[in-house]
């Protein structure tokens, strides 16, 4: 698998890791991840630590394509109390702050984060790579063109998957010389990609993984790709995405992003006994 070094305590995952989403944003795209209120946080992250989340990823700011920028003092404001909060009650929970700026990752992990998870694996902050440098925290690196208001603009590609690993390749590069030693790529499904691009870069997974020796995100859950091929609303699409969270695990996932820890936890068990030649052993 991989490693991570978490604040000085190394991470030695002998699975996939389950990643919980929980927005502060009051407008994110699937009405279940949304928590701006911190009784309804803390119950929420309860329930993910309960179904198998081994990490939170906490995020202030909507990415849904043509979402309006709040702006880093409003994201500041959602995301550090909240941090804070869950850090004090689970000290020992790994929690990611979802940011681009610099300034937010700063904070954040002066609250208790100990991983920054940017979509723009740094290009919209010209300060974020060297800031997690110097925090010393894994640094997960999406790749995405434009921002969440444009991307929809820029979904046009030669090669997808060459694409996404030649832009992986250079901003591992920058991420090494910035000091950031532990770096996860998140192919960015989604995010200036149709639906094509993402089934396209899920089968694919593995170049990933095999061309730069990195662990690979895969954040899908009840997305577009799901609802819109199936015809359903994000509330129901759970079932689509414990089939495509089963497919990423079988193309190599290391870490699934996810709004329902439980359901993502069956499929790794699964997989794990799948791939098990006596599993009753």
């Amino acid at each position: 698998m991989f490693t991570l070094n978490i604040k000085g305590k190394l991470l030695t995952p002998t699975r996939p890791l389950v990643m919980g989403i929980i927005n502060r944003a009051p407008d994110s795209f699937y009405s279940g991840s949304r928590f701006p209120e911190n009784e309804a946080l803390l119950q929420q992250a309860q329930k993910m630590i309960e179904e198998g989340a081994d990490l939170l990823d906490i995020g202030g700011q909507s990415t849904r394509p043509g979402a309006e920028e709040v702006g880093e003092e409003e994201e500041l404001r959602r995301v550090v109390d909240a941090i804070d909060l869950i850090h004090r009650r689970w000290p020992e929970l790994p929690l990611s702050v979802d940011t681009w700026y610099a300034r937010v990752a700063r904070e954040a992990v002066a609250a208790g984060a100990s991983l920054v998870n940017d979509i723009s694996g740094g290009a919209l902050d010209a300060n974020m790579l060297s800031t997690v440098g110097e925090l010393k925290v894994p640094y997960i690196c999406m790749h995405m063109k434009g921002t969440p208001a444009t991307m929809n603009q820029h979904a046009v590609y030669d090669n997808v998957t060459r694409d996404v690993l030649d832009f992986f390749i250079s901003r591992i590069e920058l991420c090494r010389r910035a000091g950031i030693h532990d770096v996860i790529l998140d192919p960015g499904l989604g995010f200036a990609k149709t639906r094509t691009h993402n089934f396209e870069l899920l089968r694919h997974l593995e170049v990933f993984l095999r061309m730069t020796g990195k662990p690979v995100l895969v954040g899908i859950s009840r997305k577009s790709t799901i609802y819109k091929t199936l015809g359903v609303t994000p509330e129901e699409a759970l079932n689509g995405t414990t089939v495509l969270h089963t497919i990423a695990l079988l193309n190599g996932a290391n870490i699934l992003r996810v709004h329902d820890p439980r359901e993502a936890r069956e499929a790794i068990t699964l997989i794990e006994a799948y791939n098990t030649k006596n599993p009753d052993r």
